[in-house]
């Protein structure tokens, strides 16, 4: 089956000293980097997905700020596609679904951040257009967040979300496993 790494809004916004900073978003960065090596090793396909927010009342991700720089880790190699999109959707008004067409991958693994908006919508939508989806749950990172007046640590806030997507949306896996899954 043809497999592509899709790796999402790994970006310094995100990291120590941007204006968005995530719990643990260097251990993030680190699986994906080890998921982004097997899959350059093996010569599969791999697309960066970046986030430009355009919105007037945006605070981070945007243009012209070093916030929207890919991490250095992962930073994209000659050959492999950058995508740029301005919603959380990977796929909403962007090439995404047409450059996976034209290298015809059936089977998407993901990582990025964060996993309560972006990759909880890019998995989404991955599996409603009929690819098969897996989720590197390790090389995603996200935030606390408050609702009603609570602190929901992110710890929470991640495993929530990938039990929400495992099964049904995607198959949820450590980045360990994936040189068995590819």
């Amino acid at each position: 089956m043809n497999t592509a790494l899709v790796l999402v809004d790994l970006q310094m916004d995100y990291f120590a000293g941007g204006r968005n900073e995530l719990v643990q978003p260097d251990l993030a960065v680190t699986r994906a980097q080890e998921a982004l090596s097997l899959f350059r090793e093996k010569k599969l396909p791999v697309v960066h997905i970046q986030c430009i927010l355009l919105e007037a009342n945006a605070e981070f991700f945007l243009p012209d700020t070093d916030g929207i720089r890919i991490h250095e880790r992962v930073l994209p190699q000659s050959g492999e596609k950058v995508i740029v999109k301005h919603t959380p959707d990977s796929f909403f008004q962007t090439e995404l679904q047409q450059h996976l067409e034209s290298i015809q991958a059936k089977r998407l693994v993901i990582g990025g951040m964060m996993s309560h908006i972006c990759i909880d919508s890019t998995a989404r939508s991955a599996n409603r257009l009929g690819y098969e989806v897996v989720l590197l749950g390790d090389a995603c990172a996200t935030k606390d967040l408050v609702w009603k007046d609570t602190l929901i640590p992110a710890r929470t806030v991640q495993d929530t979300f990938m039990a929400s997507l495992q099964g049904t949306f995607a198959q949820v896996v450590d980045t360990g496993r994936l040189n068995d899954l590819i």
